[in-house]
């Protein structure tokens, strides 16, 4: 794979961890084996007890760093492994450059009214990340003497790594050490243990830990182990921050983040690329909200490191989008500011009408969203939907794999992101907004609801093609055409002209529905129930005992008495009369699917068909600089894995019904 890099910033001095080595010995014996193997809760008591960590501080920051998941071994975006995120620089090395907008075929500016934008794959970088925040694991195996192996992959073993990396930090910044040392005098050592390079960006991160202990947690980790943090009131001693030497602060004036979180401006530049008006990149300036009203919050990831993404986001030939989120920190770039169009959902209608947030982070290949960057995430959404009157729901908050294609021609070649290892139920958690049970199957409506650890589909591809994926939880549940589960997957008949099912292949979203996702119920049989998607009945297994969706109640839309069938529309366009002089009119097409008599979905919203005239650096166009909007209005719906939209006309709304298929 090409080789990714790390920029100077981040060459943050963790270390002297490995340097610390011969000074650093635990402050009790090894427990001895047992013959039983001590349950994950006992693991954390021993290690913190080896090597002198309070345990509820260890705890904290594991949390922080994967929630005490294992994730099976394999490692994070930033390349850390365990509950502990121990990292190794080797694989970081391996990751691709670039972003995911430099494959497919997807147009990220998607405005067929102007030439397509599709960014080229980037070359390798010559050199490989160095940081020693990338190379923990190698210091734990110095400071425990355990093997790097065993460190990846077992999980006691990489709990006493991070409680050693832990015992250094503090030892280094001359702060006291031992298992019943006051936690407030650890804030120094865990700021270190973030991995970052400013001291904001540190501070963050143990504040979010401290806050963690204050609040307390208990789960059930991926691997079936009862983790409990108990809660505890600790008044965190920040002067400890002070030893650390990092960077002060970088976040100018203006920058739209809130509080408490590190984030700095990172400007992608609004540039002139020749003599045509219409040659400059990499977004369009606006004045949202005043001009358009701001719908969306698109989550996508990179499908590359956090270096060479921001490399080329500052590339006036590339494309855009607002902001880049740090897997190992959880820190934020922004680089659009909020009220300019940035290119990146490969829907001109949705680019308009959106906030996109590109998280470091992979789709397939293995590897996991730290919760770091969750948090991080959470918050900066929270203050953009407070901010932009944004429901936190799925209908508005979606991952770049909702965004629908804007014309026929285009659903294909759709990106995919952030897929279906991104844990959605966790996060409208951490976003404050979980959902709820508000109805029954009598209230019509059931929304996507599956255990992220439990349900884990047998997908392919992630590394090989045809070859299983690793098994781990995702917010995606199955579609088949039938209630058994030997029966075919539906039909995307989009992405199949030809009839046939859709696949396991992990980028095949045609037979998938997502965690928070709403849809109108077509039947139930036994353990499954049938909804009603892309056109047709589709069946998902969901028993009682173990269920994988919620009953709740809202509005459904379905054809107006007397129309057979309906179109269904990628963007939401006004009429041609709206148009004015000068300005071409930019068709109303309908996709490839229809909306038969008899279906219902679930609607997200009424809208106005608008049209947001850009197309030249300097507004000089006719028309440029505007909203166009008409008489027609269009209803969002849930009609398949991604939104879509639907001509008001065309369609009643009603409250989902009592009484509905059984």
């Amino acid at each position: 794979m090409p080789r990714s890099t790390v920029s100077p910033s981040r060459r943050v001095l963790l270390g002297a961890a490995v340097a610390a080595a011969t000074a650093l010995t635990p402050l009790t014996a090894a427990p001895a084996a047992a013959e039983t193997p001590p349950d994950r809760q006992q693991q954390y008591a021993d290690a913190a007890a080896e090597y002198g960590v309070p345990e509820s501080v260890l705890l904290g920051v594991s949390y922080l760093q994967s929630r005490w998941d294992t994730n099976a071994g394999t490692p994070s975006t930033s390349g850390g492994y365990g509950p502990m995120h121990l990292t190794d620089a080797a694989y970081v090395a391996s990751l691709p450059t670039g972003t995911h907008h430099d494959s497919g075929d997807e147009d990220p500016r998607g405005d067929d009214s102007r030439p397509a934008r599709t960014p080229a794959a980037q070359p390798p970088a010559e050199d490989g990340p160095d940081a020693e925040s990338l190379r923990t694991l190698d210091a734990a195996a110095t400071l425990t003497g355990a093997d790097e192996a065993a460190l990846r992959a077992d999980a006691p073993t990489n709990i006493r790594g991070g409680a050693a990396l832990l015992a250094s930090y503090q030892k280094r910044i001359g702060a006291p050490v031992g298992a019943h040392t006051d936690p407030a005098a650890w804030y120094g050592a865990v700021a270190r243990y973030a991995g970052a390079d400013s001291a904001d960006a540190a501070a963050a991160f143990a504040d979010e830990v401290f806050g963690t202990i204050a609040k307390g947690e208990s789960r059930v980790t991926d691997d079936g182990q009862r983790v409990t943090l108990a809660a505890r009131a600790v008044t965190p001693q920040r002067s400890w921050l002070d030893r650390l030497g990092l960077r002060p602060p970088q976040r100018p004036d203006g920058v739209e983040c809130p509080t408490g979180i590190s984030c700095e401006w990172i400007p992608a530049p609004y540039q002139s690329l020749g003599a045509d008006p219409g040659d400059y990149g990499n977004h369009d300036l606006s004045d949202r909200p005043k001009r358009q009203k701001v719908e969306y919050i698109l989550i996508h990831d990179t499908e590359g490191g956090y270096d060479g993404t921001l490399k080329m986001v500052q590339d006036p030939t590339y494309v855009s989008w607002h902001y880049t989120l740090r897997s190992s920190d959880g820190h934020i770039a922004q680089h659009v500011k909020t009220k300019d169009v940035a290119w990146h959902a490969g829907n001109w209608y949705v680019n308009s009408k959106s906030i996109g947030l590109e998280h470091e982070g992979f789709a397939a290949q293995g590897t996991w969203y730290t919760e770091k960057m969750y948090r991080t995430s959470a918050k900066l959404v929270r203050y953009l939907a407070q901010r932009y009157d944004v429901p936190l729901d799925r209908q508005h908050i979606i991952g770049h794999d909702n965004v629908p294609g804007t014309v026929a021609s285009t659903v294909k070649g759709m990106h995919w992101d952030p897929g279906p290892y991104w844990d959605w139920s966790h996060y409208f958690d951490l976003l404050g907004a979980p959902e709820r049970s508000t109805g029954s199957p009598r209230t019509g409506l059931v929304r996507i609801d599956p255990d992220f650890a439990a349900n884990q589909p047998a997908f392919t591809g992630c590394v090989t093609a045809g070859v299983p994926c690793t098994p781990r939880g995702s917010s995606s549940v199955v579609l088949r055409s039938a209630p058994r589960a030997d029966a075919p997957l539906v039909n995307d008949v989009a992405l199949r002209p030809d009839g046939s099912p859709a696949t396991m292949h992990i980028s095949d979203h045609g037979a998938r529905a997502s965690s928070g996702q709403t849809y109108a119920l077509a039947g139930r049989e036994g353990d499954w129930t049938a909804i009603w998607y892309l056109g047709q009945k589709a069946w998902f297994h969901n028993p009682a005992s173990a269920p994988t969706a919620a009953w709740t109640n809202g509005l459904v839309a379905t054809p107006k008495a007397g129309k057979a069938t309906i179109p269904v529309y990628g963007r939401a366009y006004p009429e041609e009369a709206a148009y004015p002089a000068g300005v071409p009119y930019q068709p109303i097409s309908p996709l490839q699917y229809t909306l038969s008599a008899g279906q219902r979905y679930a609607v997200g919203g009424v809208l106005p068909g608008e049209y947001y005239r850009a197309t030249t650096f300097d507004g000089s166009a006719p028309g440029d600089w505007t909203v166009i909007r008409g008489e027609k209005q269009y209803v969002q719906i849930q009609f398949g894995h991604r939104i879509m939209y639907v001509d008001r006309a065309d369609v009643d709304l009603r409250p989902s019904p009592v009484g509905a298929p059984r």
